[in-house]
Parts: C-alpha cells; sequence; structure tokens
C-alpha cells in the first residue's frame, strides 16, 4: 500500500523554455532544506536534465571540499516516445510521486519547457503551481492572445487554457484550489517601460484567470556562476566557504525569500 499523501506539492511550469524554472527549484528546495523541511526533487526534463546536472554539480562540491550542505533526494525521467512505454512512465511517475509524498515535506517538480505527457502528468499533482515568466511581451502569448496596440486582452492562450482544465479537474476530484503563483523571472535588473508593461499584464491577468503574481528572480550572472557548482546564493555565507556577498547577491538572497514566503502569505497561514 502506498504512504498516505502529506508532502506539499510544487509544480514548476511554464509551457516554454529558458523562464529559469530550474533555478527557481534548486533555490526553493534549499530554501525549504534551510528551514528544517525534508524535500524531494523531481526532474521532468531529463532529457535536457539541467536540474539533475544542477544537484550533481552540489555533490561533486561537497565531496571536494568536505562540506555538508543541505541537498535534495532527486529523481530524474525521460520522455517516451513508444506508447507502451510512456503508459508504464506516467504509471511509475505518479507512483513514485505518491512514495515521495509519504516520506518528503515538500515535492518540487521541475517540468519541461514543451507540452509532453510528462508535462501532464506533473500538474495533477499540483498543490501549489509556479509559473516563470521573463519580461518579454512575446512570451505573454502563452497567457493570452494580447492586442499591444490597443492593449485589449482576448482569449487565453494554450498555457493558461491548460491551467483552466486542470483547476476544473481538480474541482471534479474534490480537491483544494491550487494556489498559481506566477512569477517576474530573469527580468532585466533597471526599470524599464517594457517590463513595468509586461507586470502590468501579468497583474491584469491575474485577476482574470485566478493567479497571484510577484516579481522574482533578476537576470543575475550569479545564478549562472553558481550553477558551476552547484550552489545557490543561500549558501554563500556558509561558515566554511564565506564567500563575498556583495549587494547585489544580498538583493538575489531576499528575492528568493520572497518566493518562498509568497507560496504561503502570512494573513493564510494565520488563518490556518
Amino acid at each position: 500500500m502506498l504512504p498516505q499523501k502529506k508532502a506539499h506539492i510544487i509544480v514548476v511550469s511554464n509551457e516554454k523554455g529558458g523562464t529559469g524554472k530550474s533555478t527557481i527549484s534548486m533555490h526553493l528546495a534549499v530554501s525549504l532544506m534551510m528551514e528544517g523541511f525534508r524535500v524531494a526533487v523531481v526532474d521532468l526534463d531529463g532529457r535536457q536534465g539541467t536540474l539533475s546536472k544542477y544537484i550533481a554539480n552540489r555533490i561533486k562540491f561537497c565531496h571536494h571540499r568536505n562540506l555538508k550542505l543541505p541537498v535534495p533526494e532527486l529523481v530524474t525521467y525521460a520522455p517516451q516516445e513508444d506508447s507502451d512505454l510512456i503508459l508504464a512512465s506516467k504509471e511509475n511517475i505518479n507512483r513514485r510521486i505518491k512514495e515521495l509524498s509519504g516520506e518528503f515535506d515538500a515535492v518540487i517538480i521541475d517540468t519541461p519547457g514543451t507540452k509532453n505527457y510528462l508535462f501532464e502528468e506533473a500538474h495533477r499533482h499540483a498543490d501549489t503551481l509556479i509559473t516563470p515568466m521573463t519580461d518579454s511581451l512575446i512570451d505573454l502569448n502563452v497567457m493570452a492572445d494580447i492586442d499591444f496596440e490597443s492593449s485589449t486582452i482576448g482569449r487565453p492562450g494554450h498555457y493558461a487554457s491548460f491551467i483552466w482544465e486542470i483547476k476544473k479537474q481538480m474541482a471534479a476530484e474534490g480537491r483544494p484550489y491550487l494556489n498559481w503563483i506566477v512569477v517576474g523571472n530573469k527580468t532585466s535588473p533597471y526599470n524599464s517601460r517594457n517590463k513595468n508593461a509586461v507586470f502590468e499584464y501579468l497583474e491584469k491577468l491575474g485577476k482574470l484567470f485566478g493567479f497571484r503574481f510577484t516579481p522574482g528572480l533578476k537576470d543575475r550572472l550569479i545564478y549562472k556562476e553558481l550553477f558551476l557548482e552547484g550552489l545557490t546564493v543561500l549558501d554563500m555565507q556558509h561558515e566554511k566557504l564565506k564567500m563575498r556577498m556583495t549587494m547585489s547577491h544580498l538583493a538575489a538572497k531576499r528575492e528568493i525569500r520572497s518566493i518562498a514566503e509568497f507560496i504561503c502569505p502570512e494573513e493564510e497561514s494565520k488563518s490556518a
């Protein structure tokens, strides 16, 4: 018999690559582990394997430095093409996520940047959905058909339509309302008219589609540099590392903490 679910399942997803899903997943996992939670991560983009490589770099770094840093449990899946293998893969994934739900406090699922059966299966388990969005007006097309000349919002985009179907399925199953968060991610550190326009549209779309919007991680070089060693900005002040923290690094640390806190707003935790 499979263990009864108890973990909070966080799916990090966007039907587009290059939005920083793996960076958010890794930093969020480390942040939660530093708070004392047991965390597992599932990399469903195993063909590219960015998150898996991130964790492998971290394990290697810790081994070479004889260092103990929090490392989440990792499970990786790559897409199958044969129909019989796809069916077996779906069953295996669903069983494994349920097992992890009984063993950990949080399970973070990093999805592929394109819609396939792995992408779809992940969303069926979500308690919280985090959708990173860049500050590109073009990338808003996955959310809605927007006429930028008249600032008119038209029909929902293919990704927003998919999430609507997931919400209806959850309601039919009597599950709690999906906690959908859209994060402005890999955005310019500078204030710009383009970024402001994207953020304004996301605020409006949130009211229409039922998600909460928050600025996320800026496009900082430090995230790319730390990936090579499997580190996060949260590790930089470890007593054995003693890495110099610049103002940019401290700001990046605040961004991660802000996303983690945004998952469970203070007013909700007080009323729970």
